[in-house]
């Protein structure tokens, strides 16, 4: 049973990486995307950010450098990380059970954190002045666990429900939707129930996936939650749930990306490569049929090329 823990955990481990190195990699050599122009842009001087301005109301602002403030960039993406602002404004209902389920993630990565400086500061430093410390963040490890794992079940439950109640979220709720939830649901009951009901030590088997302690007894309902939550690590990367990663490039790449198209320059390069691609949309009126290229699309009037 023990093996199979270490086996699952490492291999868990491995494929969400790769998932996620390989959903950056599609993002980004994904062509070059349409300028929105959608303010406020959070890195804009805060005087003008606070009305949603740019500094291409500037006179003359081509002449000058832009000057970018990040920490405007970095408040933004706490509040939609951490509290999600978006939902909390246009979605209010959703809000709640959001967070909860979101938070309780949060803290459960943080428990896991805990736990693999509590195993590997319990195998370096089993005696000596440092053993305290790793009595500590096992115990951190075990109660910020034990929130985050009550705050997902109580979120993805509601989730869970209003996909199934709700008229408005049913149209568009599909059948891996109620699957992703139930995965999180099955997985964080048995992790649970394992580590917390009988009382298994979480850090205990860090340490032992660190030594591959073969000794090491883990109840069956425990191992059985780290097999499960370890499938769902490897499986997330590869469904709609990695949107963390498409929210970094909807953020900085499209949203955010206010930068000036200087002659020359890498967007004009970035440009000119988009045009001169022949895409093929099933829209008929768009006329993208694979032969002619952006640039010829965008020089004719669709509407004109209908009526003829």
């Amino acid at each position: 049973m023990i093996i199979a823990v270490y086996l699952s955990m490492y291999a868990g481990l491995l494929l969400f990486v790769g998932g996620c190195i390989w959903r950056i990699r599609e993002y980004a050599r994904l062509p070059f995307h349409l300028r929105w122009e959608l303010y406020p842009v959070p890195h804009e001087e805060p005087s003008r950010a606070k009305h949603g301005g740019s500094y291409f109301e500037s006179g003359g602002w081509w002449l000058s450098s832009q000057t970018v403030h990040r920490r405007g960039d970095w408040i933004a993406m706490f509040r939609e990380i951490f509290l999600l602002r978006g939902l909390w404004e246009f979605n209010r209902s959703l809000w709640l059970p959001s967070f909860l389920f979101h938070f309780g993630l949060y803290l459960a990565i943080a428990a896991a954190g805990c736990g693999v400086l509590a195993g590997a500061t319990g195998a370096a430093f089993a005696e000596g002045a440092l053993a305290p410390l790793g009595v500590l963040l096992g115990a951190v490890c075990r109660w910020t666990g034990m929130a985050g794992a009550g705050l997902v079940l109580l979120g993805a439950a509601l989730l869970l429900e209003g996909r199934l109640v709700n008229p408005a979220l049913r149209n568009y709720t599909k059948i891996g939707d109620i699957f992703n939830l139930v995965f999180f649901l099955a997985a964080f009951i048995l992790l649970g129930t394992g580590f917390f009901v009988q009382t298994a030590s979480v850090d205990a088997v860090f340490r032992g996936a660190l030594r591959f302690d073969r000794s090491l007894h883990v109840a069956p309902v425990a191992g059985m939650g780290v097999v499960v939550a370890s499938a769902l690590a490897a499986y997330i990367p590869f469904t709609h749930m990695a949107h963390f990663i498409a929210k970094y490039f909807t953020w900085h790449s499209v949203r955010w990306d206010d930068r000036r198209n200087a002659r020359d320059g890498a967007l004009e390069n970035r440009v000119a490569a988009s045009l001169r691609k022949r895409p093929t949309w099933a829209a008929a009126h768009i006329g993208a049929d694979g032969q002619r290229s952006w640039a010829e699309i965008a020089a004719i009037n669709p509407a004109e090329e209908v009526r003829k």
